[in-house]
């Protein structure tokens, strides 16, 4: 991300200050309709410094893409992560009820 210019950090200062019976909200209509919201759209998962030992070779290649080195390193690994959570997640099996002819039905709990 880049860095705000003063102009921005002014404005954003100055938008803080307001109260909210202070902000005049007539060029934006309520919402009504919020069929189309996706939750969770905006969410950014708390970040933590830490302290990693990598391969130069790797840190290289991370580094070869620009600046967001690590941001690229954090999507790799957030994928890695989903891609195996999925793969160990256990396969839902659904119960089969017994019956007495003999056959198999497969019930479900709903």
């Amino acid at each position: 991300m880049r860095k705000l210019t003063r102009e921005q950090k002014r404005d954003i200062a100055a938008i803080a200050a307001k109260g909210d019976a202070d902000i005049d909200f007539s060029d934006a209509p309520p919402v009504l309709d919020w069929t189309g919201a996706e939750i969770g759209k905006f969410y950014r998962p708390m970040k933590k410094p830490v302290t990693l030992r990598l391969d130069s070779d790797v840190i290289e290649w991370l580094k070869s893409g620009g600046r967001g080195y690590q941001t690229r390193a954090n999507w790799l690994l957030r994928h890695a992560m989903l891609h195996n959570m999925r793969e160990r997640r256990p396969a839902r099996r659904e119960p089969v009820r017994r019956h007495t002819t003999g056959r198999q039905r497969k019930v479900s709990f709903s």
